[in-house]
């Protein structure tokens, strides 16, 4: 039995040395040692993953070796576009305007004052404001306005002062669209056979402010409508202004 054995054995390596010199990737199966167990260390784990021999398993399938084969590289300039569109595009503004608190009027005014039917008196003068906004969008407004009057070849005024709230828009470039309405006193000259020369008045209007060349300067175009009662009658009169503000 032993030596049927042996006889068996020298067999197999016989026709294995053959068939591993008629095909020598055969050969390279049978003579390549391709699991090797890494040493082991007291400061490393005690189990290490098997290493397999470079080059062996791919050419003995017929494949290039890795070593045949170029590393792939990175170059930055070549993806240079691919990271500027990944990017953020650039922000722009255009048309920024800073909004203020405060702001200062003073311009001209042409007011029609209705005395009594069939009785009118076109003046010309002035009137300047002061405004100071809580918020964005609503104010506090204070307005003295006089125009200067002539009947029967005695000259006067129109005074009006008053006080009350003022809304705005703040829109593209710097405009400014605003409304008001103020409550006040009204005084009225030379004296007249009609009666008393003051009396409770009101106005009510709006107007746009444009901002010149993004400085705090603006003009300013308006109309009013002026509530009074003077002579035991009530009068309802035009009013429009133009002028200059200033915001700060």
């Amino acid at each position: 039995m032993k030596q049927a054995l042996a006889i068996l054995g020298m067999v197999f390596i016989f026709v294995s040395g053959a068939a591993a010199q008629e095909h020598p990737a055969i050969g390279r199966l049978l003579t390549t040692t391709y699991f090797t167990l890494a040493p082991t260390s007291d400061a490393a784990s005690s189990t290490l993953p098997l290493a397999v021999a470079p080059g062996t398993l791919a050419s003995s399938l017929g494949a290039p070796s890795p070593s045949a084969v170029a590393p792939a590289t990175f170059s930055f300039a070549a993806n240079a576009p691919l990271v500027a569109a990944a990017a953020d595009p650039p922000q722009y503004v255009q048309g920024v305007h800073v909004i203020y608190n405060w702001q200062a009027y003073f311009g001209y005014t042409f007011f029609r004052f209705y005395e009594v039917p069939g009785t009118q008196q076109d003046t010309n003068g002035f009137n300047y404001s002061m405004v100071y906004y809580f918020k964005n969008w609503f104010g506090l407004d204070g307005e003295f306005a006089a125009t200067k009057t002539s009947q029967n070849a005695f000259n006067g005024w129109f005074l009006f002062g008053g006080g009350g709230p003022r809304f705005r828009w703040s829109g593209p470039r710097g405009l400014e669209l605003w409304g008001h309405a103020l409550f006040g006193y009204a005084h009225f000259t030379p004296q007249t056979s009609f009666g008393e020369q003051g009396a409770f008045a009101y106005e009510v209007g709006g107007g746009a402010d444009l901002i010149i060349l993004r400085s705090r300067w603006g003009l300013r175009l308006g109309a009013d409508m002026v509530g009074s009662h003077f002579f035991d009658r009530y009068q309802y009169s035009p009013k429009v202004f133009a002028g200059v503000v200033y915001k700060f």
